[in-house]
């Protein structure tokens, strides 16, 4: 997998202004039509300023090269995914293990599927390039949030929490992506918001009771 030095990956400029906000929006959204549309391997800056109605030149004003147009694309949707998460987080700290069950499984549906192109055009981009330090540092933050949560639930006791609330992200993650990649449509989404919850809940109290 290619893995470039992540010096190289940052924006050249940030946007200042309306307008060069909404340039970045038209690239970030022209990007993900091209990924979606063509895959990884035909997807490059020129066909993207085409389809966001930009020039080269414009484009590498905020992009050098594929690889952070890409990487911007990750970074994002990370960002997103973490905020909508900190915030159930917080919603559901003291809360019961069902109740935190239900609120991390929706929470989580809700941010995956909010952008469900966004977050379908991750996983393309993660087949062709190395996104572990991205998605690891993503993955141990929402690890440490689910931790802090199991350890104020009250009907609760692990005696391996870490461990739990690892299998917690895993779950929660795992079964989405599994989903979005073979087949989206709406009866295998509807089936994810009703099981996923079940599934989250009998972990925690399997778990739980193992402790």
């Amino acid at each position: 997998m290619n893995r470039p030095d992540p010096a190289l990956l940052q924006p050249r400029k940030s946007p200042q202004q309306a307008r060069s906000t909404a340039t970045i929006e038209a690239i970030r959204q022209a990007t993900i039509q091209v990924l979606l549309a063509d895959g990884v391997g035909r997807l490059t800056t020129t066909r993207v300023a085409e389809r966001a109605g930009v020039s080269v030149g414009t484009m590498y004003q905020y992009y050098p090269h594929k690889q952070a147009l890409l990487f911007g694309i990750v970074e994002k949707q990370l960002r997103l995914i973490e905020e909508a998460m900190c915030a159930a987080c917080e919603r559901l700290m003291g809360t019961d293990l069902k109740t935190l069950a239900e609120g991390l499984a929706a929470a989580w549906l809700g941010a995956k599927l909010a952008d469900m192109v966004s977050s379908r055009a991750i996983y393309g981009i993660a087949a062709e390039f190395d996104l572990s330090d991205p998605i690891g540092r993503s993955a141990k933050m929402l690890t440490e949030m689910y931790d802090t949560l199991l350890a104020n639930a009250p009907d609760a006791r692990f005696a391996d929490r870490a461990t739990v609330a690892f299998m917690l992200a895993a779950l929660l993650g795992g079964s989405v992506r599994m989903v979005m990649e073979a087949d989206p449509a709406e009866g295998n989404l509807e089936r994810l918001r009703t099981e996923l919850p079940r599934a989250c809940h009998a972990y925690l109290v399997a778990a739980c009771q193992v402790g």
